[in-house]
């Protein structure tokens, strides 16, 4: 039996901590339960500080002098020869997915000579496995390194869902400026220079001890403690003091009822909204700016800058928390909450969130002031959630990345646009952004489905449809369309069934059909289960059941338009070209791509942005 008394401390870089080494987690350990902001966060972490150093001119054993990043520290107790990780499961699960993805990306390029695999699987006895072992994510973690869609159901627990979700994130936002000639060197400094420092146990006694005495909070300050101290040392009335530190003390409570971190995320939030005046800039070199300095310190961007934000005196001070704060703190948590909730009036904030854009909170705290009324609020937070929205849907149908770090800067400039406008300003300010978009559903003809936009494509369909539906008057749930949740999901799913053999009377080649089958005009979205059963039918044979599904798949059946006063009604009213399909060849898939693009253009119209105040 392998016995110490002792507890080791080592810095390992990413190599030497995941090569060969197999982790696992005891049955208790909590869920894999890293969100959208903390895979983002990270990405653009490493981004920053590798870009620091990275030159196009340097070779590839210049990496070793680049400046390392300290990525966290780890605690393994160490038993039954087996590494078990008692703190850092949620860390070490995003790194192997962060690998698996680079994994993929390196396998696509022609002249690949590096590998990460070994820091994903290793080989004993004969047999693979991952370097991260948990039995009930093994199915998830191989269909991902395999480059394959894993099919979630709704038994499924919440690691295998998050699992999925963040790998879909870290497609989505990995930065293109890596993905080029610099990704060989990205690999060997993630690999070489990134360290974590290992802390081992030799017992789960020892190892929960080291566990709890580097996250009891009762030995340190956060950043909001920092703050708040900061602020009511400031008041000099006793009886304000008093008071301030009660609404405070209020709205943390308030703040920390809708999600564990949500106190440090509001703070960074509304400071950006309405004091961040520079950013970093993305070129070797560049120091941290406001939006950068209040993301990590907070606190201290607050002392720094204190005259600048108008905290000169004792009364400054208290309005800052009384007024300011508690205002922004009520406006915040309701976006939070319509984030998480489909909340009438506030949809497009549901919306907006569904594609994990957590750069709207900024942007629509930017606009709002403390003197503002319940309707000045209602109508600029709708302004802006509506620009957004619109921004977003054009961006996807334009093969346009959602990434963080494409779109910041751009995000970073609307927020500073947008600060302290009236309605009126809002309004017209928001129009002309629009209309000054270079692309728009106009500017592509030939939007499909691949394995990066899947989710983005999922969304437009889901819109598309819950629209349609809405405008019909019939009852409708854009959430039953993106929820992972329900017995039966719904997936986009090919009109055309994966058959070149039966499409060669218009196709020369399986390549053109394929590129063909996967535009969006020959997809819809329909329950889980349904193209299992049908999907290897010809269209013929599937038309009549597609009159059972949602509106958008009922159009395509002849019958969808007899009888049927609400639909009839609105197809007049809108004149979009709906038409039934008896056959769908090449010229009706055309035809569909149009009547989306058309459906697309009346969602996202940007009349929709235009307020007359009297």
């Amino acid at each position: 039996m392998e016995q110490s008394p002792d507890i080791t401390g080592r810095e390992k870089t990413v190599r030497q901590l995941l090569e060969n080494v197999k982790y696992t987690i005891d049955y208790y350990q909590r869920e894999y339960k890293w969100q959208a902001k903390n895979i983002t966060e990270l990405i653009s972490d490493l981004e920053d500080r590798f870009n620091d150093e990275y030159d196009p001119q340097h070779s590839r054993k210049n990496v070793s002098n680049y400046r390392a990043y300290f990525l966290g520290s780890i605690v393994i107790s160490r038993k039954r020869g087996e590494n078990f990780i008692i703190d850092g499961q949620q860390r070490l699960t995003s790194l192997t997915l962060l690998l698996i993805y680079i994994h993929n990306l390196l396998q696509e390029r022609k002249d690949n000579t590096t590998n990460v695999s070994n820091l994903i699987f290793s080989e004993s006895f004969g047999e693979k496995s991952f370097n991260i072992q948990i039995p009930d994510r093994t199915a998830c973690m191989e269909a991902l390194y395999n480059g394959q869609e894993y099919d979630l159901t709704y038994e499924q627990n919440e690691s295998v869902r998050n699992i999925v979700a963040r790998y879909i994130d870290i497609v989505e936002n990995f930065p293109e400026n890596i993905k080029g000639d610099a990704l060989p060197y990205f690999v060997d400094w993630l690999r070489e220079r990134v360290y974590l420092v290992e802390i081992t146990a030799y017992s789960d006694e020892d190892a929960y001890t080291i566990f709890e005495t580097m996250n009891d909070r009762g030995l340190s300050l956060s950043p909001t403690d920092m703050l708040k101290g900061y602020l009511l040392s400031k008041i000099t009335s006793g009886e304000q003091q008093i008071e301030a530190h009660g609404i405070w003390r209020q709205k943390v409570l308030d703040l920390l009822a809708v999600g564990k971190e949500e106190e440090i995320d509001f703070f960074k939030t509304w400071l950006r909204a309405k004091y961040a005046n520079s950013i970093r800039e993305r070129r070797k070199g560049a120091k941290n700016q406001d939006w950068e300095q209040i993301g990590t310190t907070f606190h201290k961007w607050v002392r720094d800058n204190r005259e600048r934000i108008d905290l000169v005196n004792s009364d400054d001070f208290t309005r800052f928390i009384k007024r300011d704060m508690a205002f922004f703190a009520t406006e915040y948590i309701q976006l939070r909450n319509a984030a998480n909730n489909f909340i009438p009036g506030r949809e497009i904030i549901y919306f907006n969130a569904r594609v994990n854009f957590t750069l709207q909170y900024p942007l629509l705290l930017a606009p709002l002031y403390p003197d503002d009324t319940s309707e000045d609020i209602q109508q600029k937070i709708q302004l802006v959630a509506t620009f957004i929205d619109i921004f977003i849907a054009r961006r996807v149908w334009n093969f346009r990345t959602l990434g963080y770090s494409s779109i910041v800067y751009t995000m970073f400039n609307l927020m500073k646009d947008v600060r302290d406008k009236d309605v009126q300003e809002l309004s017209d300010l928001l129009y002309e952004k629009v209309l000054a978009l270079d692309y728009d559903f106009r500017t592509e003809d030939y939007l499909r489905v691949h394995q990066q936009n899947r989710r983005l494509i999922h969304y437009l369909l889901a819109r598309m449809t819950y629209h349609i539906e809405q405008q019909c008057g019939m009852e409708s749930s854009f959430r039953s369309y993106v929820s992972r949740s329900i017995k039966k999901p719904f997936e986009v799913e090919h009109i055309w069934a994966n058959k070149f053999e039966e499409h060669q009377d218009e196709f020369d080649n399986e390549h053109e059909f394929q590129r063909v089958r996967n535009r969006i005009g020959g997809l819809l979205l329909l329950p889980r289960g349904f193209n299992q059963s049908l999907g290897d039918k010809p269209y013929e044979y599937k038309l009549p059941h597609y009159f059972a599904q949602n509106l958008l798949a009922k159009t395509l059946v002849k019958k969808c338009y007899e009888n049927n006063p609400g639909f009839l009604s609105y197809k007049q009213r809108s004149g979009l070209p709906f038409k039934p399909h008896p056959r769908f060849k090449i010229v009706d898939l055309i035809e569909r791509q149009e009547l989306y693009r058309e459906i697309c253009e009346e969602i996202w119209n940007p009349e929709r942005l235009l307020i007359q105040i009297p």
